[in-house]
């Protein structure tokens, strides 16, 4: 995967990140019904995304691999 790909994937997950975070963080209003979206799920997906593109990146762009324990 190229770095322009990895950074562009990677600005992607981390905005999707902090628009969960801020949708889950919102009170639930009561009014409307329950919530259909699962937002904390989201937004910890997302971050896990995030954190394994930042270290993709770090490989790509050191051109070394980390080591493999096989």
């Amino acid at each position: 995967m190229s770095p322009s790909l990895t950074l562009a994937l990677l600005a992607a997950s981390t905005a999707g990140a902090v628009f969960s975070g801020w949708r889950g963080a919102r009170p639930p209003d009561l009014s409307k019904g329950p919530r259909m979206m699962p937002w904390r799920f989201i937004m910890l997906v997302a971050g896990a995304l995030t954190f394994l593109l930042l270290i993709h990146l770090a490989t790509v762009l050191s051109g070394r691999t980390f080591p493999t324990p096989y």
